[in-house]
């Protein structure tokens, strides 16, 4: 059979009909990232039921916590929840998903598992999976450090295809037969149901997807969960070295489990993310962004935020991703001089909130073209890092299947 780039998976899901699904289904770990009050609602929700917020860490609690005891503890939790039985395995399966998002509209997905092999983040990649923003490495040792002893692997990746025709989900909604989830998601991220598609016909649908854009040089480009992708290919890149040939085939380090969305879904909205700096000397702000980024004759215009005032202001460049790079450079420039730190926020209201506050400033970027990804990151390689966000924070995929590695 041929070696499918994305392929059926042997996918674990909670076995006990007692198990409180929403209670196991927590959101991406870097979401709400500054914002406390979220992660203590989770908290406070799951108590000590089981829950995939036990197999993460949250970025918000990043150089809040002891680190490494928290790993840990996930290792050990994923241990744990192995040996007690817990899941059940849909082997050689995809999942496809219906995500009722918070605004009532649909998403559709896949749920199965990429070839590592095919994906490069290398800005200058070739790959058939290619990154779609740039890869921060200070950002995957986090990661790596988790995965490396983990005996479970839990996606928040979104790995997008073009098909304008959206034959692939009409097929999956087709075959798709035993209900293996239905529920409500917790703190307001909308609803799920999953059907699974097994032996044969996952098969078929893996042959119908890899014939789609075969000839094209770029098949799939990641749309969220980049660096937890880069995470799983840098250990594997280790791990293949150690292996025979027979041996690399088969690893399950080769693989990574991937939620595959197509692209055109009209559920699929890009939101920017907007820059908000903290515990800063904010009275510089509004004088040194409009002398550093104001261009009166360029097309694109941002939206700065300093002590409760908005300003609007035209900023040259060729592409949004050049408007992008100038912005991250003055606002590191920025904390380099008058102290503090960058986060990186979704929700245009969210960033206003955070940069009202007398030691905050902020910016608001301009929205991206998702029609324009897959020709763009073809062309010119991935965009600047935190350019843009699959909807808005509740969008999120949340962590709900697992596979073993």
């Amino acid at each position: 059979m041929e070696a499918f780039i994305f392929q059926p998976a042997d996918i674990l899901l909670p076995a006990d009909a007692g198990i409180n699904m929403t209670r196991w289904s927590v959101i991406a770990c870097d979401q709400f990232t500054s914002d406390r009050l979220y992660w203590e609602q989770a908290e406070a929700l799951v108590g000590s039921a089981p829950s995939t917020l036990r197999l993460m860490l949250p970025e918000y609690y990043l150089g809040k916590c002891d680190e490494a005891a928290a790993t840990a503890q996930i290792q050990e939790t994923m241990r744990a929840y192995l040996d007690q039985g817990l899941f059940q395995t849909y082997a050689h399966s995809f999942i496809y998903l219906e995500r009722t998002l918070p605004n009532g509209c649909t998403r559709r997905g896949l749920i199965g598992q990429v070839d590592l092999e095919a994906y490069d983040y290398a800005s200058d990649s070739v790959s058939p999976v290619r990154a779609t923003e740039g890869t921060v490495e200070s950002r995957l040792p986090a990661r790596v450090h988790v995965r490396r002893k983990a005996s479970l692997e839990m996606p928040h990746i979104m790995l997008f295809f073009n098909d304008k025709s959206d034959s692939v989900m009409q097929k999956a909604h087709e075959l798709a037969g035993e209900t293996v989830y239905d529920f409500d998601l917790m703190l307001g991220g909308g609803h799920v149901l999953g059907r699974c598609i097994s032996n044969a016909e996952a098969d078929a649908l893996a042959d119908y997807i890899a014939g789609l854009n075969r000839e094209e040089p770029l098949q799939f480009a990641v749309g969220d969960g980049n660096h937890s992708l880069a995470a799983a290919r840098k250990l594997w890149m280790e791990k293949r070295e150690l292996l025979d040939e027979e041996r690399r085939v088969h690893d399950p380090a080769r693989f990574a489990l991937v939620e595959l969305v197509n692209i055109h879904d009209p559920a699929i909205t890009f939101e920017p993310i907007h820059r908000v700096l903290l515990h800063t000397d904010a009275s510089h702000f509004m004088e040194a962004a409009r002398s550093a980024l104001e261009d009166p004759n360029a097309a694109y215009v941002i939206t700065l935020l300093s002590a409760g005032t908005q300003c609007r202001i035209p900023v040259h460049g060729a592409s949004i991703g050049a408007v992008i790079d100038s912005v991250e450079a003055f606002c590191r420039n920025y904390v380099s001089v008058y102290g503090g730190e960058i986060d990186y926020i979704h929700g245009d209201q969210e960033t206003i909130d955070l940069a009202s506050d007398h030691d905050a400033a902020g910016v608001l970027l301009p929205l991206m073209d998702k029609e324009a990804l897959f020709a763009s990151v073809a062309k010119t390689g991935p965009f600047p890092k935190k350019s843009f966000s699959i909807g808005l924070g509740p969008d999120k995929r949340y962590y709900l299947e697992c596979r073993k590695l």
